[in-house]
């Protein structure tokens, strides 16, 4: 089966994400995306894993920002919601002074 590049989930996931962000969103840009079925005995719903760059001034800061509260934080999704959300790996800064964040999700059917 031909899966779309981007779920109904996995886009409103993103589009959440990015509104974190408020209107200094544009300082990222996304890296890799990937979502895979998720099932257990009486839930169903996608594993999302997705990689971003945070650029311009102070972009350690932004990030820092960007990502408090993470975890604890609440989604709107048009349907289903996030059961799951947590940064994988810490944020690493690249030499050209951006930093690369990795995120991953779960997101499940209502």
């Amino acid at each position: 089966m031909n899966r779309p590049r981007m779920t109904a989930y996995a886009t409103s996931l993103l589009r959440c994400l990015m509104q974190r962000a408020g209107e200094d969103r544009n300082r990222i840009s996304l890296g890799h995306w990937s979502t895979t079925d998720w099932h257990s005995l009486t839930l169903e719903g996608e594993r999302h894993e997705a990689s971003f760059v945070v650029s311009g001034d102070k972009a350690e800061a932004f990030t820092a920002l960007w990502l408090a509260g993470l975890c604890d934080a609440e989604f709107d999704l048009p349907r289903g919601f996030v059961a799951d959300i947590e940064v994988t790996s810490p944020p690493m800064k690249r030499p050209d002074g951006s930093v690369e964040v990795e995120i991953g999700a779960l997101t499940l059917d209502d």
